[in-house]
């Protein structure tokens, strides 16, 4: 297990390539920041916007929300900045909220005047699934984030609103390809999805309605763009735009154990289960994403971001972890049990019946 010489990040990371000279793909994309023209895109965004504003009062765009600072930086830049007239919709879990992740989602609605459509899975529905999907994959919210995808671009169709938005794109954090419109990229991703795989496990297909795709002959007939393709995406400068109007984070609320702030992922206590589930898998998981991103933009050193990630990576917090086992139906052994088979091997090892790395695990930090 190597780590970028760069920001930390470790080579475990699925879809995030290194050179030759150790670093990390997502560092290599965050250089090119420095040459693209960004009030050219500016103007390009302003082009998109004005090309599809529509003066009938019906919506111009979907935006896809959680209620989180960066659904607030995209409402108030389409809506304030641009005189768009969103669509707000927000595919939910059921999982525990916190008092701070519900303020926020009535706060988008109100605070910037918009519709906003929540979409709730049946619960029923949803903890089968995240069973299902923790205990053959170890990613419980596996069918939830595939309805994030096929949900709202449903709707666009469905409603007549020819474009969805989302907020940054898997090139942040080290895909090879950049691009504004990302239509194709949710298209390849309907093409992916495994319903035999569900209806395999005694699912009908009226059940999975969330994550089945649109008929092919639909496909195309809305699009899609990402925001962090014109805007210089960061989490801390969408803070200070969030809070400008009436965000909460969770600092006097819940101290979470494995986090380095208070602010992103706050929505839903067992939602950070599934983040944590990365660490047995490929040695890592939340401190480190944080970290490595913070380094890039110049918020830590990475000496700093070292001791954080040695510090707090391998916690899961106690308080979602009991909310996860309390939705499903586990016991905390029972979870343990699930999650003993994947530990990497190549990265861990068993002493005195507890997993832990093994000696060069952090060799090159």
């Amino acid at each position: 297990m190597k780590h970028c010489k760069r920001c930390g990040m470790p080579d475990t990371r699925p879809g995030t390539p290194f050179n030759e000279q150790g670093v990390c793909q997502a560092c290599l994309n965050f250089d090119k920041r420095k040459k693209t023209d960004w009030k050219k895109r500016k103007e390009d965004l302003k082009e998109f916007c004005d090309q599809n504003r529509r003066n009938d009062g019906y919506y111009d765009c979907i935006i896809t929300v959680s209620g989180g600072k960066d659904s607030h930086m995209q409402v108030h830049t389409l809506k304030n900045e641009y005189g768009m007239n969103p669509l707000l919709v927000t595919v939910s879990d059921p999982f525990t909220k916190s008092r701070a992740g519900e303020q926020n989602l009535k706060n988008l609605s109100e605070t910037f005047n918009c519709d906003h459509l929540m979409y709730t899975i049946s619960t029923s529905l949803f903890r089968k699934v995240t069973r299902i999907a923790f205990e053959d994959f170890g990613e419980p919210l596996r069918y939830v984030e595939t309805a994030i995808c096929t949900v709202p671009y449903k709707l666009a169709i469905n409603l007549g609103i020819p474009w969805v938005v989302y907020g940054e794109s898997e090139f942040e954090y080290g895909s090879w390809k950049e691009g504004a419109m990302t239509t194709e990229f949710i298209l390849n991703r309907f093409k992916k999805i495994d319903l035999n795989f569900w209806l395999k496990k005694g699912f009908s297909l009226k059940e999975l309605n969330a994550i089945i795709p649109p008929p092919e002959k639909d496909q195309g007939k809305a699009n899609v763009i990402v925001m962090s393709y014109f805007i210089p995406w960061s989490s801390t400068r969408n803070l200070a735009v969030a809070k400008r109007y009436g965000f909460h984070d969770v600092y006097h609320e819940w101290r979470r154990e494995g986090f380095i702030e208070d602010f992103e992922q706050i929505d839903s206590l067992a939602y950070i289960i599934h983040l944590w589930l990365k660490y047995p898998k490929f040695g890592f998981q939340r401190t480190s994403d944080i970290a490595s991103r913070r380094v890039r933009e110049g918020k830590l050193t990475l000496d700093e971001a070292k001791k954080l990630i040695m510090e707090n990576d391998y916690k899961i917090d106690q308080r979602a972890l009991d909310d996860f086992c309390n939705f499903c139906g586990y016991s905390i052994k029972e979870f343990w049990d699930i999650v003993e088979k994947y530990w990497n091997r190549n990265i861990f090892e068993k002493v005195d019946g507890i997993w832990q790395p093994k000696p060069n695990f952090y060799e090159d930090f």
